[in-house]
């Protein structure tokens, strides 16, 4: 392997443990935000305490996801200089909004989440709570609105190899950014749900239950049932769009090598670059042209219209049949479950555990689809950092191969080793009892009933 491709592992290794944990804050934050409301609305003792750990968890997640963020924006010095040299004027400034508008936001706010109770009002904690909830939305606006400039380039123009804006409304809002944005939102908030589900799911079978175990299994569930059909719709909607301004990642995810109407999906190949064929096709007719274009006989066209500028098609159409199979299985559990929730009267504990290990065993479900996700799109790009105008080839440094692959290593064993101590926190966390913090008059919280059945209503 030479220097590009090791300093490309490098930076996949880098987003690749980084997008793990804005994809839980994003959406987190926002349904602290709705636990908070229902605790100030109902005074149930059971959403306070649900409010309490998921903060808690809020709070790890958020630390690594600073840390992470940080050493991946180190690299754009150390392996692409040529990145922000050339596009410095638009990258910079997308990147200090990100910084101004949302993570002084969620820094600042957060200390009052986890420390401000009983020291500031309600009211106050509740808009410290909704601010963090803005500003991890915001960081994932401006973010996504550079990725997504970086696939579908506006207003800018080429002066002497490097980008100058010429309307910052068509940078931003560039052709796939809504759907970037509206896909990456929701990946965010099927994450949680899982993420929600599995951890109440653990605690039921570990005989943990917490005061908030039943009603955070069921809005996690609730939450999962409602939002995949968006998902889905919003990811027709994203495709429809890809076809248009980047057809050779379609094709490549499509594992289609010659232009085809009426062409067939593909649900099982082993793409075969030197050959330009597939070996192995399980394939139903017709059906590729039918999702893509919303017509039995549209045109797709193929990898071969593409040569020496198409991405790596195995790694693009595996990624896509994993983020595609991980949505189906959300789609069944998350069906399924809420149906034999509502059938046990909405009680956690009386679901049946084969449900409950299928829900533990999917808590970091959302992680697959969203890693899977973004391997589609970073890879799906090649070989362009910014498409048709700038190749990654003409941005990366000149380290030496044997520096890359010794901080490669270290990188991975790092993150492995961070991403161990991570999981393994949340478990400790999920079978540790909450602790109430004391009510503004000075008076113990009141308790939940630990004596009753986990589901029963207060």
């Amino acid at each position: 392997m030479d220097a590009l491709i090791l300093a490309r592992m490098q930076f996949a290794a880098n987003i690749t443990f980084h997008i793990l944990f804005p994809t839980i804050t994003i959406a987190l934050g926002w349904v602290l935000l709705a636990f908070r409301l229902k605790w100030l609305r109902t005074q149930d003792v059971a959403w306070l305490a649900a409010y309490r750990f998921w903060t808690k968890v809020f709070a790890l997640t958020f630390a690594l996801g600073v840390v992470s963020g940080i050493t991946m924006s180190f690299q754009f010095g150390t392996n692409w200089p040529g990145f922000m040299e050339r596009t410095g004027n638009v990258a910079g400034p997308l990147l200090g909004y990100e910084v101004l508008t949302a993570f002084f936001l969620e820094a600042t706010f957060l200390g009052i989440m986890l420390f401000g109770h009983s020291k500031v009002s309600e009211r106050m904690h509740l808009v410290a709570t909704a601010l963090v909830a803005f500003g991890t939305t915001m960081s994932a606006f401006w973010i996504l609105a550079l990725n997504s400039w970086m696939q579908t380039p506006a207003g800018v123009e080429l002066r002497g190899g490097e980008f100058f804006v010429t309307s910052w409304a068509e940078v931003i809002f560039n052709p796939s950014f809504p759907y970037r944005l509206a896909h990456m939102l929701l990946a965010s908030g099927l994450t949680v749900a899982f993420l929600l589900a599995g951890l109440s799911a653990w605690q039921i079978l570990r005989r943990k239950v917490q005061p908030g175990t039943n009603r955070t299994l069921r809005f996690g569930m609730t939450m999962g049932a409602v939002l995949i059909p968006l998902q889905i719709l919003a990811g027709d909607l994203h495709g429809l769009n890809t076809l248009e301004h980047q057809p050779a990642k379609v094709a490549a995810m499509e594992g289609i090598w010659q232009t085809e109407r009426g062409a067939a999906l593909r649900l099982f190949a082993i793409p075969d670059e030197e050959a330009r064929t597939n070996h192995f096709e399980v394939k139903i007719p017709k059906l590729a042209s039918l999702i893509l274009t919303h017509k039995l006989d549209g045109e797709v066209k193929g990898l071969d219209e593409f040569r020496g500028a198409h991405p790596p098609v195995g790694q693009v159409f595996w990624a896509f049949r994993v983020m595609v199979a991980t949505g189906t299985a959300m789609l069944l559990v998350s069906w399924a479950g809420w149906w034999l929730l509502r059938r046990c009267g909405f009680d956690a504990v009386a679901l049946p555990r084969p449900l409950l290990w299928t829900l533990a065993g999917m808590t970091f479900s959302g992680w697959v689809a969203t890693v899977a996700g973004w391997y589609v799109t970073e890879i799906g790009r090649q070989p362009w950092i910014v498409q048709g105008l700038l190749r990654v080839d003409e941005v990366a440094s000149s380290v030496p191969m044997p520096y890359i692959a010794f901080t490669l290593t270290l990188y991975i064993t790092v993150y492995v080793g961070l991403l161990v101590a991570y999981v393994s926190v949340l478990k400790h966390m999920a079978e540790k009892p909450v602790e109430l913090p004391a009510s503004l008059d000075g008076t113990p919280e009141r308790t939940a009933p630990l004596s009753r059945p986990a589901g029963s209503t207060s």
